[in-house]
């Protein structure tokens, strides 16, 4: 096989799966295609449908509303121009008699049927006479009910404040007997009526509630039919959706037990030049997959070059000189590092793509690859350890002989050799023992002492004088295997330990010499940590000093700030009023009073900051006097109750003017109107506040509850805290500086009190002010004693 075949990528009979995928050709440059899996496509076809039925659904309610509000101010335009056309038919009318020197008679029926166009009674329209003194006259169409009665007995008393005589546009107003209608009054000067052109609601929208019912039939229509389309293709998917599963769960076994085999597959299609790996193949070689296809460049120079015959071993399997695949050869891993691979595999072939026999289908060389790095590995170590402890043996001081369990010769040393006298013919490997006994020459001994060791039936240990005055120490011991190793040591130096005992105590001293420099030593760390212990209580006494800076500074800034904020806040107001003439374009108004209410807000905030620092600084005194609390939650009302109403809130309070206290008039009126700002801020249109002042056992409280949004549990513990809020900067809806609850808390502090919060998320906020009795007690006028 030539060199220069094309080594790709291709599935391997069906043993490895991938979630199948959609491609999408694109235009777009730098992209050829765009490749979506079928679960993905799935799922943006579901929400495409749901997207779609939403959007469909958002846009006909729309449409619903602008087209009964386009409805509404259309038909009210036409009763306005069909009430002034008959107005005016009817003074026309009226001045022609006077012109004649007639006096104006009252207008009848006829005259009023007279002066209608012809559309003027579609959708139920009313037109009446009404006279000065309020009765009905003519009425078309003719209602015999109607006539000589009042007209506050059709339209009840609300149309003397709720209708304009001559008004522009249609008035909204509800009838006596309950019906809601459109109203119309025209002056018939100098007549002395009213014509009054009603209509009712209902009729008005008749017309557009047909027509918004064929609408939602048609939609209903079309939802169903998205839906059932819809749930047949999620039904379908699910089907789908579970054959992947079932592939995912095969190929994700398949693929971990490759991984942990520490192996891979490959399926070679060497016609086509196509190769595929498996995922774990890559894993091995520290490769990332990319595209469908790898070239034989990418592979041969993978390939070391000592091992570069695979093509060979390839060439002779299909001539049949080989049966079997069987080959170790080294990659190179992405980290530069060579790894050692071994492949079996043998040649088949895959069906025929156009009769399917496998006869004349492509050869296919199939099989597994097991990374045998670590085998190659451990055989190196195991070649390097047997070197080692042949090389330690011999350099050994110690005589060594090892036999194995049939008396053979394994292992000795050129100490045992020399020993001995032993010729180098007899120190081979596998010599039995009876030939190395009767070749070795024993050493003259002088004496011999054997030794009593606890594990004398494993062996035996001896000591022996040579004639040149060395002592051996000879120890013997069986094998795990049955064999026996003798290793002769030269303890002539051990024997002469005990004359250097004196040596041994003088070392001994010296380490106890040692041992008490390292006391030295941590007595010296201990008293660096003492050092270290000042340092800090000194840095922290610094940055105690460094706050009370910072709280100084926060309120002189505050009054220096306050001065040219006034200013600002004083010349937009000026602008708003125009005092001195008209600013031109009505932006100039909007922009003023945007630097108004921003320069209130900024006033407000450096207000808080200036009453925060007043208070952590310690220079906040209170001027206690007697003060009745519903006096002053009456001022706080009067001060937050137009922002409630421009919120659309419900204000109740339940006061007993009877109830005094000791307090700072303005330090609690300030805690007052934080509160009801709070409250305020955060509760939606329709809800409502309750403020109340309760005398319980012990203590009197100044209770504010609201039906707003309501705090998380563990969020409570946060308020009261300087700058500290709910809602952060990323998810806050409301403006404030973090400050109103923080200085409400400290003043009820500074008054002996506390600042009680409950919160349920969704039903409301119930803070109270509660005061001790002692404060109480204190605004009760004391009786003096008679007699």
């Amino acid at each position: 096989m030539s060199t220069g075949n094309v080594l790709g990528k291709a599935q391997l009979g069906g043993l490895f799966f991938k979630e199948r995928s959609i491609v999408i050709p694109t235009h777009v440059p730098g992209i050829g295609e765009l490749r979506i899996s079928e679960r993905a496509l799935r799922l943006l076809i579901m929400w495409l449908i749901s997207s779609f039925l939403a959007m469909l659904a958002l846009a006909l309610v729309l449409q619903m509303i602008n087209s009964r509000r386009a409805y509404l101010e259309d038909h009210g335009r036409e009763t306005i121009l069909l009430a002034d056309a008959t107005a005016a038919s009817i003074r026309q009318l009226v001045r022609g008699e006077l012109a004649a020197g007639r006096t104006p008679r009252n207008v009848s029926q006829v005259d009023l049927q007279d002066a209608l166009l012809p559309s003027a009674l579609d959708n139920g329209r009313h037109f009446i006479i009404v006279s000065a003194t309020g009765e009905i006259g003519a009425t078309v169409p003719v209602d015999p009910a109607l006539e000589g009665r009042g007209v506050v007995d059709l339209l009840s008393s609300s149309f003397v404040t709720g209708a304009g005589l001559d008004d522009t546009r249609v008035t909204r107003l509800t009838l006596a007997d309950g019906t809601d209608a459109h109203v119309v009054m025209r002056n018939l000067a100098p007549l002395p009526a009213v014509l009054l052109v009603f209509q009712d609601r209902a009729d008005i929208l008749a017309v557009w509630t047909a027509n918004t019912a064929k609408i939602s039939v048609l939609f209903i229509v079309t939802f169903l039919v998205l839906v059932m389309l819809g749930a047949a293709f999620h039904w379908q998917s699910s089907k789908a959706a579970e054959a992947d599963l079932s592939l995912a769960v095969a190929t994700a076994r398949l693929d971990t037990a490759l991984d942990r085999g520490h192996c891979g597959l490959w399926d070679w299609d060497i016609a086509n030049g196509r190769i595929f790996w498996s995922k774990s193949m890559y894993d091995i070689l520290g490769i990332e997959e990319e595209g469908e296809f790898l070239t034989f460049g990418e592979v041969a120079e993978r390939i070391h070059p000592a091992d570069a015959d695979i093509d060979k071993v390839v060439d002779q399997l299909l001539q049949g000189q080989r049966g079997v695949f069987d080959q170790e050869f080294r990659m190179r891993h992405e980290n530069d590092q060579w790894v050692w691979l071994r492949a079996r595999a043998e040649i088949t072939r895959a069906p025929d793509p156009l009769t399917g026999r496998l006869e004349t289908g492509d050869p296919h060389l199939v099989g597994i690859v097991i990374d045998v790095t670590q085998q190659k590995i451990a055989d190196k170590l195991n070649q390097e350890a047997e070197l080692r402890l042949k090389d330690a043996i011999e350099n050994i001081s110690e005589a060594f002989v090892l036999w194995d369990a049939d008396n053979k010769l394994v292992l000795c040393n050129s100490k045992y050799q020399q020993f001995h006298s032993l010729p180098a013919s007899v120190c081979v490997p596998g010599t039995p023992y009876d030939a190395v006994a009767s070749t070795a020459k024993e050493p003259v001994v002088r004496q011999r002492m054997k030794l009593q060791t606890p594990d004398m039936s494993e062996g035996s240990t001896f000591e022996v004088q040579l004639g040149d005055s060395r002592w051996l120490q000879i120890n013997e011991r069986r094998t795990k295997d049955g064999g026996f190793v003798s290793v002769g040591t030269d303890i002539t130096a051990l024997k002469k330990q005990e004359e250097r005992l004196l040596q041994s105590e003088r070392e001994l001293m010296m380490t106890v010499r040692d041992l008490q420099k390292e006391r030295l030593l941590a007595e010296q760390q201990s008293q660096r940590l003492a050092d270290l212990a000042d340092k800090y209580a000194r840095e922290k006494t610094r940055a105690e000093a460094a706050n009370r800076s910072k709280t100084e500074f926060l309120a002189n800034m505050s009054h220096e700030l306050r001065t040219p904020l006034n200013a600002i806040i004083g010349f937009s107001e000026v602008m708003q009023g125009q005092m001195f003439g008209t600013l031109g374009s009505e932006k100039y108004l909007e922009y003023a009073h945007d630097i108004n209410r921003s320069g209130q807000f900024l006033l407000d905030v450096i207000s808080d900051i200036l009453d925060m620092s007043k208070i952590e600084a310690g220079r906040l005194q209170l001027e206690l006097e007697t003060a009745s609390l519903a006096g002053l939650i009456e001022e706080a009302l009067r001060i937050v109750t137009p922002r409630a109403n421009e919120g659309g809130l419900e204000i109740i309070s339940k006061l007993d003017a009877k109830i005094e206290a000791q307090v700072d008039k303005r330090a609690m009126k300030q805690v007052i109107i934080n509160i009801l700002a709070n409250a305020v801020k955060f509760t939606p249109e329709g809800g409502s506040i309750t403020v109340s002042v309760l005398r319980r056992a012990g203590e009197l409280a100044i209770q504010i509850a609201d039906t707003g949004i309501g705090i998380p549990k563990p969020d409570i513990e946060k308020l009261g805290r300087p700058f500290e809020q709910v809602e952060n900067q990323f998810t806050k809806t409301k403006g404030g500086s973090g400050l109103g609850l923080a200085i409400s808390k400290s003043l009820v502090e500074l008054h002996g009190g506390a600042l009680q919060i409950e919160s349920h998320v969704g039903k409301g906020t119930v803070v109270r002010v509660v005061l001790p009795v002692a404060v109480a007690e204190a605004a009760k006028p004391r009786r003096r004693s008679v007699g």
